[in-house]
């Protein structure tokens, strides 16, 4: 049974803060190879979520550099799980520049080029949004000092985690296999 958590905002901007200007061991870095961006945004928003979903291809996860889902390190993948994802994992929408907070997500465009870059914000100083990004690293930078055609704003709406039913807990202890039944 899927239930709905909250989104940890501050979780997310407080890794961001720590890990803009260096890269965190337990992750791969894509710089020179596509860039790091994305990367670095979902590690962001996971540790604001702290639930990945594991669903081959069209999920979003990472245990090594060769075994990721798309969407954890491509920008248009990203957007599409984000968007669209209606199972376990952090999920959201695509919003108005005005409905976002601390923790979301912008994607910035070229004309010609298509999305190209994936931040996060972590602040707000008058009317400029502060964003985080790694490859051109930067924690706190206005989003006006980028050089864009155009961009998407990402509302993450909150987080599904897989809780078991009482069924399933009834059978697993009534048959003596688990005190406490094992996520689907």
């Amino acid at each position: 049974m899927l239930v709905t958590s909250e989104y940890e905002r501050e979780h997310a901007v407080l890794y961001a803060e720590r890990y803009a200007f260096s890269q965190n061991p337990i992750f791969g870095n894509f710089r020179g190879i596509g860039g790091n961006c994305t990367n670095f945004v979902s590690q962001c928003v996971y540790a604001g979520s702290c639930k990945m979903n594991f669903t081959k291809t069209f999920g979003w996860y990472y245990v090594s550099l060769d075994d990721r889902a798309p969407a954890w390190t491509g920008v248009e993948y990203f957007f599409n799980f984000m968007t669209e994802n209606t199972g376990v994992g952090p999920f959201g929408k695509e919003a108005s520049a005005d409905e976002c907070e601390i923790g979301d997500v912008i994607q910035l465009g070229r004309e010609g080029e298509g999305f190209y870059h994936t931040l996060l914000i972590v602040g707000f100083e008058g009317d400029d949004i502060l964003v985080a990004a790694q490859t051109d690293d930067a924690f706190r930078r206005p989003l006006s000092t980028y050089n864009y055609d155009f961009a998407r704003f990402i509302k993450i709406e909150g987080v599904r985690l897989n809780v078991p039913s009482t069924k399933d807990c009834f059978d697993s202890v009534y048959g003596g296999i688990s005190i406490i039944p094992r996520e689907t």
